[in-house]
């Protein structure tokens, strides 16, 4: 097949694979529609657009008929929903709608990353999107009117980006569009803010495309050029964030970032009768009379702070709750289908929604662990050749360490993947990870960035509290890192032109004219 031709295959594909997610959720969404209204936070996130809708505002109002300024949820997902519900009117389908767009555009995101992890193959990038697409969990939660399926589907789209700008470097506007995306997702969900350093990290990783004569300079020089592409894409989120954080700050007597939940949900996960997961606050006395919102929060989060400062051990000790919590079983499509209208959906369909959803989800973790396990390819032209007398040494004590270890964690990955406390699994698939050494810098951003969220998502509910939902932000990234155990492992391809790393001569395009860039 030409390279034009392979170029226009996998256009065909990545449609394809956006059809399909697209297909789905719709069904989805047409069976759902009239027969769950939103529950949980999702009556919260309906109301909150109802007003916004209605030109009210982010208010709430009170049974006693009183109109409050409010900020307790993020504004991102309601606003959304709001805009959406002023043009079509307050129907939930509305916002189950925006859930399928967005859904299906995660499919997309991970198929186009997949093309630049295994960019000589055509069918494992379209099992990445298919295992998206079809994830059982995701399509199943379309309906919910809640906030963690977008979130997911933003955090794919923004490690699309972040491998866009990989391939344009040294330009800083694919940095800015990175930005634009993670603040996007930061008001939907603060803590993904966390990943706009981290995602424009990934894409400084590798050598830089262009001439690379053009990029010498100064240490000082160099570390400018590094640090502006972070500084660029911080500033954008932040941007991104700014109209609503100085609403808060002239609204809420408190300024914040996007909302005024992080005391209540520190308190939460400080609690030391807790199970890991989210539970009626227990009020302290210090905040019993204080009912400004935003003043509350804060009350909340001293006093979280100080019972950590005081208690390290006992709060430390509640870590693997969380973490069990958030991963050990997801089941949020059942429980909130369920929670929304038992009839409908009654407890032993949500038995076997979660049967199916685990089971996939398992099956994603021992995949991903395979990819982990497997010792990575060298770089082409990134190291020189080992010296004759290295090989007649042969590998280094570490060196000789590190097969144990891997094997040890491997092992360990495979048999939580197989039991109840899936949450060690996932644990141990970073530490897999993180033993390819300095290997790992050289993998593909869709890996990279499906081992960023896990990691983050695994520190902020270890510190906050759990929930398997939480655990769906992590879904798209790591059902398209499941597909690569079966790739040969090998860097992603240089832009066309590209000087190889340790020749400087160009590199023939991977995938006909241009370069990924024109697959987008």
């Amino acid at each position: 097949m030409s390279d034009d031709a392979a170029m226009a295959a996998r256009r065909r594909d990545g449609g394809a694979i956006f059809a399909l997610a697209f297909a789905v959720r719709i069904a989805a969404v047409a069976w759902a529609a009239g027969r769950f209204p939103p529950t949980a936070d999702g009556t919260y996130y309906h109301r909150i657009a109802e007003r916004i809708a209605a030109g009210l505002g982010y208010t709430w109002l009170w049974p006693d008929g009183v109109v409050t300024y409010a900020a307790h949820y993020p504004v991102g997902y309601p606003g959304a929903v709001g805009a959406l519900y002023a043009v079509f009117g307050a129907r939930p389908a509305a916002a189950m709608l925006l859930n399928a767009v967005v859904g299906a555009l995660a499919a997309l995101a991970v198929h186009r990353l997949a093309i630049r992890a295994a960019p000589r193959s055509r069918a494992l990038p379209a099992l990445s999107g298919a295992l998206v697409a079809l994830h059982p969990g995701l399509v199943a939660y379309t309906p919910a009117v809640m906030t963690e399926g977008v979130t997911g589907s933003l955090v794919a789209c923004a490690a699309w980006a972040s491998a866009r700008a990989r391939e344009r470097r040294p330009a800083l506007a694919p940095f800015a569009l990175l930005g634009l995306l993670v603040g996007a997702a930061t008001l939907v969900r603060p803590q993904a803010l966390l990943l706009a350093p981290l995602f424009a990290g990934l894409a400084l990783l590798g050598a830089p495309p262009g001439d690379g004569a053009r990029l010498r300079g100064s240490f000082a020089a160099g570390a400018a050029r590094r640090a502006a592409p972070v500084v660029v894409t911080v500033v954008a989120a932040l941007l991104v964030c700014a109209p609503w954080t100085a609403r808060n700050c002239a609204r809420m007597n408190q300024c914040a970032l996007v909302s005024v939940n992080g005391g209540w949900n520190l308190l939460i996960g400080a609690d030391p009768a807790s199970t890991g997961a989210w539970a009626p606050i227990q009020v302290p006395e210090a905040c019993r009379e204080v009912f400004d919102e935003a003043g509350k929060d804060a009350c909340f989060g001293r006093e979280a702070r100080r019972y950590i400062a005081e208690h390290p051990g006992a709060w430390l000790g509640l870590v693997p709750r969380k973490l069990a919590a958030t991963f050990d079983y997801c089941g949020a499509a059942g429980w909130y289908l369920h929670a929304s209208n038992p009839a409908a959906f009654t407890e032993d369909d949500k038995v076997a929604l979660g049967a199916v959803e685990t089971v996939f989800e398992r099956l994603v973790l021992l995949c991903a662990l395979v990819w982990a396990a497997r010792k990575p390819a060298p770089t082409p032209g990134a190291l020189a050749a080992p010296h004759p007398d290295d090989r007649a040494r042969g590998p280094s004590l570490a060196q000789r360490a590190l097969v144990p270890a891997r094997l040890a964690l491997f092992a360990l990955g495979v048999v939580a993947a197989l039991h109840v406390h899936a949450w060690v699994g996932y644990l141990a698939l970073l530490g897999l990870a993180l033993l390819q050494g300095r290997a790992l810098l050289r993998a593909p951003v869709l890996a990279l960035s499906a081992l960023a969220v896990l990691a983050a998502t695994a520190a902020t509910h270890a510190v906050f509290f759990g929930a398997g939902r939480y655990a769906l932000v992590a879904f798209p990234l790591l059902s398209g890192l499941a597909a690569l155990a079966a790739a040969r492992q090998s860097p992603e391809q240089p832009r066309a032109g590209a000087p190889h790393p340790a020749s400087g001569a160009p590199s023939a395009p991977p995938l006909g004219r241009g370069s990924n860039d024109e697959l987008l």
